[in-house]
């Protein structure tokens, strides 16, 4: 993944397009740096009795990206969560960087927040980038405590 820096949220005196993205591409950086380095089978182990696990969650935030910005339908949201056998860290990682720049350049290119996020009747791309912090921010929760139970690693 490209963007592995630590770089802290968006600077407090940003307009609002650049807060926005600016807070989802920090919480991006986090869930991708949790499932980074962790060998196999822990990082496709579940964590609880649902079966989440660390690999699926980086699955699942890629096709939810992919969805809200690209328009690219989810046939089945459970399985996003469930990586196949084989489905690497590496290449999982890769699509999801992939999936941000994408996503990115259509953002950029966004002059009015409160227009569709694409062209098929979707919502503003405001709501769009709340609605990326929120599931990205709860899936690197996630990540933080299924990441702790692997290895004992704590922290951003």
């Amino acid at each position: 993944m490209a963007r592995t820096k630590d770089t802290g949220p968006p600077a407090t005196a940003a307009d609002e397009k650049s807060t926005l993205l600016g807070f989802l591409n920090y919480l991006r950086d986090a869930i991708a740096a949790k499932v980074a380095e962790v060998p196999e089978p822990e990082v496709r182990a579940a964590g609880v009795p649902s079966g989440t696990n660390l690999l699926g969650l980086i699955k699942h935030v890629t096709a939810v990206e992919r969805l809200y910005f690209l328009g690219e339908p989810i046939s089945n949201l459970r399985r996003t969560f469930r990586p196949t056998r084989t489905e690497t860290v590496e290449g999982l990682l890769a699509a999801y960087q992939e999936a941000i720049e994408e996503a990115n350049k259509i953002v950029e290119r966004c002059t009015d927040l409160t227009a569709p996020a694409r062209g098929d009747g979707a919502p503003s791309m405001r709501w769009v980038l709340v609605h990326l912090i929120e599931e990205t921010g709860r899936h690197a929760g996630h990540a933080d405590i299924l990441r702790e139970h692997i290895d004992g690693a704590t922290g951003r």
